[in-house]
C-alpha cells in the first residue's frame, strides 16, 4: 500500500465528513488573534503554553506541519506571524485557505510528506508547530530530522503526540465494547499488526491507517535529531476509555541549539 496516497485519500475524506480537526476556526477567532487574545493546541483540549512560542509574533517565521485544517495556522497568521502551513491532505490545505480568504490573512499553502521537507530550505523557520499527526507515518525519526533541518538555531519545535501504550489494545473493541483488552505490541502498525479484517473494515470505513511509535522514536528520536527538550506536558481525550485510566496524548517543546 502506498500509506501516504491512502491516508491523503482519507483526510481529505474526513474534511467531507466534517471531523474535529478540520473545522476551521471562526472569524471572532482570529479578529481576537489580531488584537493579541489567541491560543492553540497541540492536543486534544489543553492550549499549548504561550511560553513556548516567541514574545512578540509578529513576523517570525512558522511552520505548521502537518497541520492543515484551518486550525492553528490562520491563528497564528492573524498575531503576524509568517506562515507556511504543510499538510499531506489537499482538502486539509484548503481549509487554511478558506480562512486566509475569508478573514485577509496572508498565508502560504504546501501539500507533501511530514518526512520529506526537501521543498523547503535550511534554517528558514523559527517555530515549527506539529500537532498530533505523526501516526500516519511509519516512521517518526525523519520527521524530526527534516524539523531540524529547516529550523533556525535556536529555533522551537512544539510536537503533540499519543502514548504509545494507546497501540497496545484493541482499539475497536474499545469503541464497540468500552472494553480495554490488549492484543498488541509497540512499534504498532494498522498495515502489519491488525487482522485481514480489522485492517479491511478500517479500508471499508475510509478510516487513515495509523503507526504507534515507541517513546523512544517519539521523544528520544528528537534527541538524536539534535534538539534539546525544554518542556512537557500530557492531555487527555474524555471520549476515549482509555483516558479514563492514563493520559495518552503528550506534548514537547524542543529547542535547536543556538549556534
Amino acid at each position: 500500500m502506498d500509506i501516504r496516497a491512502y491516508n491523503r485519500a482519507a483526510w481529505d475524506r474526513a474534511v467531507e465528513e466534517k471531523s474535529p480537526w478540520s473545522i476551521p476556526v471562526g472569524p471572532e477567532v482570529t479578529a481576537a488573534a489580531r488584537q493579541g487574545q489567541w491560543q492553540i493546541i497541540l492536543t486534544p483540549t489543553i492550549p499549548t503554553p504561550r511560553a513556548w512560542f516567541p514574545e512578540e509574533m509578529q513576523g517570525v517565521d512558522v511552520l505548521c506541519l502537518a497541520s492543515g485544517g484551518g486550525q492553528q495556522g490562520p491563528v497564528l497568521a492573524a498575531t503576524g506571524a509568517r506562515v507556511t502551513v504543510f499538510d499531506n491532505s489537499p482538502r486539509q490545505l484548503a481549509q487554511d485557505r478558506y480562512v486566509a480568504s475569508r478573514d485577509g490573512l496572508s498565508l502560504r499553502t504546501v501539500e507533501g510528506d511530514m518526512r520529506d521537507l526537501s521543498l523547503l530550505a535550511d534554517n528558514s523557520f523559527d517555530v515549527i508547530v506539529h500537532p498530533v499527526s505523526n501516526l500516519f507515518v511509519p516512521d517518526v525519526r525523519p520527521v524530526w530530522r527534516e524539523a531540524f533541518r529547516v529550523l533556525r538555531p535556536g529555533g522551537s519545535l512544539l510536537a503533540g503526540f499519543l502514548n504509545p501504550i494507546t497501540y497496545i489494545f484493541d482499539l475497536h473493541k474499545a469503541d464497540d465494547e468500552g472494553v480495554l483488552e490488549v492484543k498488541y505490541s509497540i512499534p504498532f502498525s494498522d498495515l502489519t499488526s491488525t487482522s485481514d479484517a480489522d485492517r479491511q473494515r478500517l479500508i471499508d470505513e475510509g478510516s487513515p491507517m495509523e503507526f504507534g511509535h515507541s517513546l523512544d522514536h517519539q521523544i528520544g528520536g528528537q534527541i538524536e535529531a539534535g534538539f534539546v527538550i525544554a518542556g512537557f506536558y500530557e492531555d487527555r481525550w474524555p471520549e476515549f476509555v482509555l483516558d479514563r485510566h492514563i493520559a495518552t496524548f503528550m506534548a514537547t517543546h524542543a529547542i535547536k541549539p543556538p549556534l
